[in-house]
């Protein structure tokens, strides 16, 4: 099955990304802690992801 789900993303990725390649790394990284989650887009300083479960 397979559900969808928006992450609140936390204000410290943009500041700390030089760029937009920067933030996309550390949007991966972050989502990491999220097990079987995948980020289809970011939206705002939301992260809408797929969850497999």
């Amino acid at each position: 099955m397979h559900n969808k789900s928006n992450v609140r993303l936390p204000e410290h990725l943009w500041e700390t990304a030089q760029d937009q390649e920067e933030l996309k790394q550390l949007i991966l990284q972050y989502m990491e802690r999220y097990e079987g989650y995948t980020v289809l887009k970011v939206k705002g300083r939301f992260a809408i992801c797929e969850i497999n479960r």
